[in-house]
């Protein structure tokens, strides 16, 4: 059976996770180890050691040498590159609505649809930007990586909780604060799933006679990242808003997502992943909670194809996610867990940001010091790898969403 069909066979077979997200992963996946004592001993590729094996011991020596590097690999190996497209595309901008009294006047609402052309055909994008009202402008942003659609009601405000929007996001305590919150959603140039790449955004790429990517081309991720950055490159042309200040946020799968995006893209400021998880923030060479293996097989797409040689091969890999977070330097990165959250392996994601923080050392930045996890709910803000972990599972709670605030208020005020 050829590897792209059983791909898809397999991902119509296996069923995706749904929001009682641990539990109904220890029922289904019996093999998955979540007990720490079982999990098999690594050894991390190393962050400061070139591929010729030189030691790097300058910022400069990490940003022309060894960062490049890094941001190759994961680029060809795990997410996919983005390929030049097939022949010059045109972007154009249109603010198609504006509500000024958004949420009994705290904001107004812009919709602004992003749209892309070429030979090849068209796609386009509708991103949802809500800036505070009565504050000084340009304020600066929080950008999400959304699962919900921002054509749908899940963007008006609650009827029943004040500082609400019907999603469950309290973007009144953005909007009190002084960010705006600009919302993109995930599905408008690719799938959730997608297995054929003959829609959305990937056609216009596709040269002739190519109708899908290549093994070492975008998967589903690197394609919400692309489309990140270009909602970034709108703010660049909205007064309203700061295009220097933009956090770049998302949950599950786009945090994993908003890690690549950030670390791709050097424009984004800050960059918050909560329980992102495998290809997230937690560390692949663990194979704890959800490994390569059960992604691939639900997700077959969700990377490119060439990460599929690592499965069960992760020790091969000369990148691992500790690399990822690395790539964000020196700029600040959040990272959230939930206890319960036991899929997305929250000590994997811890120790992730504490060993990229050498990276940040070498920059003159602080990080995470001791290998040690912190206890539920005492959160590491000061420094710009910031941590927590909280009681509960698979879910963006007050909580969180206060924490990364106040760690936007330290690292984007001054």
């Amino acid at each position: 059976m050829p590897r792209r069909f059983s791909a898809m066979l397999l991902a119509l077979l296996v069923p995706p996770l749904t929001t009682a997200h641990a539990r109904e992963a220890k029922e289904y996946d019996s093999d998955v180890v979540y007990d720490e004592n079982k999990i098999p001993h690594y050894d991390l590729p190393p962050l400061l050691v070139t591929a010729e094996g030189e030691q790097i011991t300058t910022p400069e020596a990490w940003h022309q040498v060894r960062r490049p590097q890094i941001l190759s690999l994961f680029s060809n190996l795990v997410y996919g590159r983005v390929p030049q497209p097939a022949s010059p595309i045109r972007t154009t901008y249109e603010v198609v609505n504006t509500d000024e009294e958004f949420m009994q006047g705290k904001a107004t609402r812009k919709d602004v649809r992003i749209r892309f052309r070429n030979e090849q055909g068209e796609a386009e994008m509708l991103i949802l930007v809500f800036v505070p009202n009565g504050v000084e402008r340009p304020v600066p942003v929080f950008m999400k990586h959304s699962f919900n659609n921002t054509r749908s009601d899940d963007f008006t405000a609650h009827p029943d909780r004040p500082g609400y929007i019907r999603n469950g996001w309290p973007l009144g305590e953005f909007f009190d604060r002084g960010y705006a919150f600009v919302a993109v959603y995930q599905q408008d140039l690719v799938r959730h799933n997608e297995v054929s790449f003959d829609r959305g955004i990937h056609p216009l790429f596709h040269p002739s006679g190519q109708s899908f990517p290549k093994a070492h081309e975008w998967g589903v991720l690197s394609t919400v990242a692309w489309g990140g950055m270009r909602a970034l490159d709108y703010l660049g042309t909205d007064d309203d808003v700061d295009e220097a200040r933009v956090a770049i946020m998302g949950h599950s799968k786009m945090g994993k997502a908003a890690l690549w995006t950030a670390a791709q893209d050097q424009r984004f400021a800050l960059a918050v992943s909560a329980q992102s998880g495998c290809a997230g923030a937690a560390l692949w060479r663990r194979r704890s909670g959800e490994t390569l293996e059960k992604m691939v097989t639900r997700f077959p797409y969700w990377l490119c194809r060439n990460a599929w040689k690592f499965v069960n091969q992760e020790d091969d890999l000369p990148v691992d996610q500790h690399m990822l977070l690395a790539l964000i330097a020196p700029r600040p990165v959040y990272v959230a867990s939930g206890v319960e959250d036991t899929w997305a392996d929250p000590r994997g994601e811890y120790l992730s940001a504490y060993h990229a923080s050498e990276v940040y050392r070498l920059l003159g930045k602080q990080g995470l010091n001791s290998e040690e996890s912190p206890p539920a709910g005492d959160a590491q803000l000061e420094d710009e790898v910031g941590y927590h972990v909280r009681e509960g599972g698979h879910s963006v709670e007050l909580y969180d969403w206060q924490r990364f605030l106040d760690f936007a208020d330290r690292h984007l005020r001054d």
